[in-house]
């Protein structure tokens, strides 16, 4: 493929850091949650026991923490204690935050170990009703930041600790969740304490437990990870085969960017109310996803692809979620091609390219909108469809073996740690030996997208096709590479041109007149044809 280049010299203003204004105490790290929690059949009233280690990294006479009180449905936590090192403290629980006093300022380097003990109806967060089968159940649902409904925390992404989880709930039930299941015993009374223990660090967001009446079956195992289908009773036989799926994708993602950060791997039939919700290491999806007929295969490869991208590597502020949900989208179109081929490849990005035009004639934004304070709201196509339309276009500029050198590196980086944009940028930058702020400033910070409009004559004496590019969209140009399949009596051939102005002319060296001049036909770049 011969490239036609057009130098072009930009001005670029790179706003990497993006802040969701979460009020974050930078002087303390959570550094091990342990929560008990009491559920009963007889009413949705819980008990909880929360035990906090926390490492204090700066100066501060209190801790905050986000926990939801008591509204005026009744519906909310009340504290009942709370103590600090082994000792009565004074606290004060308001508008949706427990402020614990310290009785005097801790510095960095100190410690704080807390018990609070509290009880309520959750109003949110944790989802207590009847699935479909009219059995009782009890689901976590924490994404965004909902965890503080019934557990008292640091609800932010940026706060990463160790959970245990010790439920004590009637017999009748299994309890699923984080890490690996450390004990199971009998209790007087019909009661049965669960107990599982996480000992990797992971954000509140993807903190959870689902306890209901569960058929339990090992769906493989990749390496030393065992990968298990938790689903309804009823739905035993369809939800096996829908699940079973699952270790595919897994290897494949494990091959291509990196070892798995978890002890286990379980993929839940639940009451999210997500299609799916990627809990690390405990996947759960709506119920409706088990249908016996296979149609949950992409949605399980979305979820298993967060946990490399969303729970190990984590996104350090909400508005850089494409770092989660663009990557997972991303992830899982490959995934797909590698499956059924580059031509599947294709139509999904395709599909991707055509949800992103439409989403612009609506209303245009950029990828990272720090003016969005309603994190459901970043649940969009700039996040998903627009981000993995980022890393398709990388792929392009780099190349397969730089673009995956990128993402290992990457991911090795920042594995059960923290990122933002500008670490993606610096390590894509430190791999392929290339200044790539132009193309993230261009891709991620910019709203809208190329359009253009795209003429040609042909030149018969020269030989030679005069070709004419437009840029229609609002603003400055776009500089990208442009792909041309130029068919003739001959075949066909492929053309590169670069393009960088709004309005910019070329000539392309031919020995035939064309029939046709098809632009991008290999689904590479994320643009709008006009008229």
């Amino acid at each position: 493929m011969r490239i036609i280049t057009v130098i072009m010299f930009i001005l670029l203003s790179f706003p990497l850091a993006g802040t969701d204004k979460y009020p974050v105490n930078s002087s303390i790290d959570v550094v091990h949650y342990e929560f008990t929690i009491y559920l009963s059949d007889s009413y949705n009233i819980i008990r909880g026991e929360a035990r906090l280690s926390i490492n204090h990294t700066g100066s501060t006479n209190k801790i905050i923490l986000d926990f939801v009180d008591l509204n005026d449905d009744g519906k909310g936590m009340n504290v009942e204690t709370v103590r600090l090192d082994d000792a009565p403290v004074d606290w004060e629980h308001r508008d949706d935050r427990l402020q614990i006093d310290l009785k005097r300022v801790k510095t960095g380097g100190e410690t704080s170990n807390l018990y609070i003990s509290y009880y309520g109806i959750p109003a949110d967060g944790l989802i207590i009703s009847s699935n479909r089968h009219g059995d009782r159940t009890f689901f976590s649902d924490n994404w965004p930041d909902r965890a503080r409904n019934w557990i008292p925390c640091v609800d932010h992404p940026s706060d990463k600790a160790f959970v245990d989880f010790i439920v004590h709930a009637p017999e009748k039930y299994k309890v699923v969740s984080n890490g690996y299941l450390y004990e199971e015993s009998t209790l007087p009374e019909g009661i049965k304490l669960t107990h599982w223990k996480e000992e990797i660090s992971i954000p509140t967001k993807v903190m959870v437990i689902g306890v209901a009446k569960f058929a339990v079956r090992m769906a493989g195992k990749i390496g030393e990870t065992k990968i298990w289908t938790y689903v309804f009773p009823e739905d035993r036989k369809a939800g096996f085969s829908d699940y079973s799926v699952a270790p595919e994708s897994f290897k494949w993602y494990s091959e291509k960017i990196g070892p798995y950060a978890y002890e286990k791997l379980a993929n839940v039939q639940s009451k999210t109310i997500f299609g799916g919700m990627e809990n690390a290491g405990c996947i759960f999806y709506s119920e409706s996803s088990v249908s016996g007929q296979g149609m949950a295969e992409r949605l399980i490869a979305h979820e298993i692809a967060h946990q490399w991208f969303g729970n190990s590597v984590t996104e350090k502020d909400w508005h850089h979620i494409w770092l989660s949900e663009g990557f997972a989208t991303y992830m899982t179109a490959l995934y797909q091609g590698s499956r059924e081929g580059e031509t599947r490849l294709r139509a999904v990005m395709d599909m991707a390219r055509q949800r992103v035009i439409a989403a612009d004639k609506r209303r245009q934004s950029p990828v990272i909108d720090t003016t969005i304070f309603d994190f459901m709201k970043l649940l969009n196509t700039n996040s998903y469809q627009k981000g993995s339309w980022v890393l398709h276009m990388l792929k392009n500029e780099l190349g397969d073996d730089l673009f995956w050198t990128g993402i290992q590196t990457y991911y090795a980086r920042y594995r059960n740690r923290n990122a933002l944009t500008s670490d993606f940028v610096e390590t894509m930058e430190d791999v392929s030996g290339r200044d790539l702020r132009g193309f993230f400033d261009q891709w991620l910070y910019r709203s809208g997208h190329p359009e253009l409009k795209i003429s040609w004559t042909y030149n018969n004496r020269r030989k030679e096709i005069n070709m004419l590019v437009e840029q229609c969209q609002e603003g400055s140009a776009y500089e990208f590479p442009l792909d041309l399949k130029i068919i003739d009596q001959s075949g066909s051939r492929m053309e590169r041109i670069m393009v960088s102005r709004e309005v910019q002319s070329f000539i392309i060296k031919t020995t035939d007149s064309p029939d046709d001049i098809i632009p991008d036909p290999e689904v590479r770049l994320l643009f709008e044809l006009r008229n």
